[in-house]
């Protein structure tokens, strides 16, 4: 069960209209992602046919490169994170070897912020990854991953998060679960308050590992458990990602054209994520989620399986 959110004094029992109308659209987003059909666009075919372009051996290579941009992830979101400035000033960790992964994720530290600043790197990443294949996954995909993180940090502040906290930083990383659902329609834990409800003990456990501490090991049982959870779920994005850009008529401009849909996918999916916790903050979570289930009922949306409160 997650921890429940503190709400002030007096909160109302129902949502405001602006509020509601702000809930709306973050259903919208969550609980129908559209990056699938995107990135099937920008390739030219259906993915269930594009994913058909990767050989076997490449499924491995994606789920590792998701799992080890997700720890890469994880230790930045609770170690280097902001404490009450601007995500600007987050310094971005840097392997000792002077790698290209090095020299990149040194190049989003100086970068200025901002949804379009982020766009524009994750075009960058993508165009590399698009003119030299797969082989160039597991140095791109780390670097695509931690400037996301800081997009979802920016946004999350913008509703209000406070990023010095170890719960906080988590709920960024979060995210990238909460956009890992698109196209997974086997999964039963599918839905936004599903996936929440199953990293909360996750999210627990690392929250108390982090606390207090000041350097951490992302190999540490509390956070290796997280990171794989996330990254179960992130794979699937991950795993279309790299099928579109498999295609050999992608290329540079494509590639680019299908990170810049990938930062976009997850930049959505975070307005959505903190929008819903800044209105638990004020109305508290029972409210919040009545709200959310009768809003998504009212737009036509299937309840998710167990829908008990989270």
């Amino acid at each position: 069960m997650e921890t429940a959110t503190p709400v002030a004094p007096g909160a109302p029992e129902r949502l405001g209209e602006a509020d509601l109308a702000a809930l709306r659209a973050a259903i919208t987003t969550l609980e129908k992602p559209s990056l699938a059909g995107r990135l099937a666009g920008l390739a030219g075919a259906p993915l269930e046919m594009i994913g058909r372009v990767l050989p076997e051996a490449v499924t491995d290579t994606v789920a590792q490169a998701a799992e080890g941009a997700i720890r890469v992830s994880l230790r930045t979101a609770l170690a280097t994170l902001p404490r009450g400035g601007t995500p600007a000033d987050a310094a971005v960790p840097v392997p000792a070897s002077p790698s290209l992964r090095a020299r990149a994720l040194d190049l989003l530290g100086r970068y200025p912020p901002g949804d379009r600043g982020h766009k524009a790197l994750a075009a960058l990443s993508g165009a590399l990854g698009g003119a030299f294949g797969l082989s160039t996954l597991a140095v791109e995909l780390p670097v695509s991953t931690t400037l996301m993180l800081r997009s979802i940090a920016e946004i999350a502040q913008r509703e209000g998060e406070d990023l010095g906290t170890p719960e906080a930083a988590l709920a960024c990383m979060q995210v990238f679960a909460l956009g890992g659902r698109a196209g997974d329609s086997k999964a039963v834990e599918s839905g936004y308050f599903a996936v929440r409800a199953a990293l909360a003990h996750a999210m627990a456990d690392a929250a108390r590992y982090a606390a207090g501490r000041g350097l951490l090991d992302e190999s540490a049982p509390a956070l290796a458990r997280l990171a794989a959870q996330i990254a179960s779920r992130f794979g699937l994005v991950v795993s279309q990602k790299a099928a579109a850009q498999a295609v050999p008529v992608v290329g540079a401009l494509g590639g680019a054209a299908v990170n810049t849909a990938f930062m976009d996918h997850y930049q959505g999916v975070a307005r959505a994520h903190f929008t819903v916790r800044r209105l638990e903050r004020r109305y508290g979570k029972e409210t919040v989620r009545a709200a959310y289930e009768a809003e998504r009922a009212a737009l036509g949306l299937a309840p998710e399986p167990g829908q008990a409160a989270a």
